[in-house]
């Protein structure tokens, strides 16, 4: 839309020139080229926190005590400050300018977690509409998991993991949900996917999704449990039907549900009765016990009644790296109680859903104006290109395909909306800093984020650490970095092992 650089003459552009239609906001977007956090106030003085993120709304800065059992909200403001004397266009601020609570003001500090348990620093998902906090606190984790009838031999137990729903507003718990002896990955939240008002929990050692509804009144209501049972009245109608002796097993709800369409797709492949039925040996019961085998490992919504569930075996559960072990995708459309859809993580089909539809997986995710806006290959030509660099290099087409895959189902609110890292306006390295919500090892040299429109001008710089921080012998320097939705703000957090953290905030003067 605008053909100027100069900040002036975009606004009167703005004012005499109708953008495209549905393009309105991207036009906006474009003044965030002329307003970036060109200040840095280094190693400010703030409080001994562990700084978690901005809500999507920009309203809150989330925090936790550093004993990880207490929660600590501020709400980020915009630094105000007066001279005395006639110095004052120096550049330099004052010190009342330099501290923590010059940005951000303390609301309030709530303590969730009781003497045994500890609030999971790394899991946070916002409801923006009702401005609600969901926090996880959870007892340590135990390796050795004791022998219950329905749990998953093999997978780790948390004696008690408590789900609060927290009114951010005032700090007010709401309602709390809790598990006992299970095991849900809290790590990144990627054991839990907030839709809209739905929230679904995957249960690992039980196998069972729970799905729970979110109140405006802020209650956790209890909406239907995928698992052992896919319909709410399939329990008692098996205990009214069926005899049931000790020690008889039977296949849970959703794995009947998938040999089912497991069968019935390779039974349609051929026509012919006889090659039908070489087929079924070669492709259904050759690898029965490996779909036996199966178990859950994450769940996304793709909308409030379809579900994407990845399984795979109980190996990759326990194991880190889950590129390693075969892995398969269903879509379960949870009102009809059946599987719509099945693939493995090495079919090229699902990859190319995947390149082309990308935005359909986060989508579902996001309720924020501002996340609507994340830059993803699916919109975005310059993500498209880098994908399209990362494809052509690729030795082995297959290799590729399972690495790409492995970020579904999509980990919910994992991006930062931050308008500095539209692709289509600023060009940084990904390797350093990107929205995806991780830390990532320092360098010595600052982050640069160049002008996608005019390719050899730098816009700002971004350096985690100290001012003087030079080349040095210390152990690898951690830093994650906090942006807000919408506002030239940013948190740098560097951790070096047995170094006190330093913190940065970044900002526009």
């Amino acid at each position: 839309m605008f053909k100027s650089l100069n900040v002036t003459a975009r606004v009167f552009e703005r004012q005499i020139v109708q953008p495209r239609p549905s393009a309105s906001v991207n036009s906006v977007r474009q003044f965030y080229e002329n307003f970036v956090p060109s200040c840095t106030i280094y190693d400010i003085d703030c409080p001994d926190n562990s700084f978690r993120k901005f809500t999507d709304d920009g309203k809150y800065l989330i925090s936790f005590s550093r004993n990880h059992q207490e929660l600590i909200v501020y709400r980020p403001t915009w630094l105000s400050f007066s001279y005395k004397g006639e110095d004052c266009d120096s550049d330099a601020l004052s010190q009342r300018a330099k501290r923590f609570d010059s940005f951000f003001i303390h609301l309030y500090t709530v303590s969730l977690a009781t003497s045994n348990e500890f609030i999971c620093k790394e899991f946070f998902l916002y409801v923006e509409g009702l401005e609600f906090g969901i926090f996880a606190t959870s007892t340590a984790l135990s390796h050795e998991a004791p022998a219950i009838e329905g749990a998953v031999n093999g997978v780790q137990c948390i004696e008690r993991i408590v789900f609060h729903l927290v009114r951010l507003e005032d700090g007010f718990v709401l309602d709390e949900k809790v598990f006992c002896n299970d095991f849900v990955n809290l790590n990144h939240s990627m054991g839990v996917f907030l839709h809209e008002d739905l929230l679904c929990i995957m249960s690992l050692r039980y196998q069972a999704i729970h799905i729970v509804q979110i109140t405006d009144s802020g209650n956790l209501v209890d909406v239907r449990i995928v698992g052992t049972f896919c319909h709410e009245d399939d329990e008692l109608f098996i205990g009214s039907h069926i005899q049931v002796t000790e020690g008889q097993i039977f296949l849970s709800g959703i794995k009947q549900r998938l040999l089912s369409y497991i069968f019935r797709k390779h039974w349609s492949e051929e026509t012919d009765q006889t090659l039908r039925i070489q087929h079924l040996k070669k492709k259904f019961y050759f690898h029965f016990q490996d779909y036996i085998d199966l178990i859950m490992w994450k769940v996304q919504f793709l909308d409030r009644h379809h579900l994407l569930i990845k399984f795979g075996s109980v190996d990759g559960v326990v194991s880190r790296t889950t590129e390693q072990h075969p892995s398969f995708f269903a879509v379960y459309n949870m009102e009809k109680a059946e599987i719509i859809s099945f693939f493995q993580n090495s079919t090229e089909e699902l990859y190319y859903l995947y390149e082309q539809f990308c935005d359909h997986f986060t989508a579902s995710s996001r309720s924020s104006l501002h996340a609507n806006f994340i830059s993803s290959h699916s919109n975005n030509i310059y993500a498209f290109d880098q994908l399209c660099v990362i494809k052509n290099r690729a030795s082995n087409f297959l290799q590729f395909v399972k690495k790409m895959v492995t970020s579904l189902p999509y980990t919910c609110q994992s991006q930062s909306p931050s308008p500095y890292f539209d692709l289509s306006l600023f060009r940084y390295d990904e390797k350093l800093i990107s929205a995806t919500d991780r830390h990532r090892y320092s360098t010595e040299h600052p982050i640069k984020f160049i002008s996608r429109r005019q390719p050899h001008i730098l816009k700002f710089k971004i350096k985690p650490g100290s001012e003087a921080s030079g080349s040095d012998a210390r152990p690898k320097r951690i830093s994650s970095f906090l942006f807000h939705p919408y506002l030239p703000l940013a948190i740098s957090i560097q951790q070096t092992f047995m170094q006190p953290t330093v913190v940065n905030i970044h900002f526009r003067r």
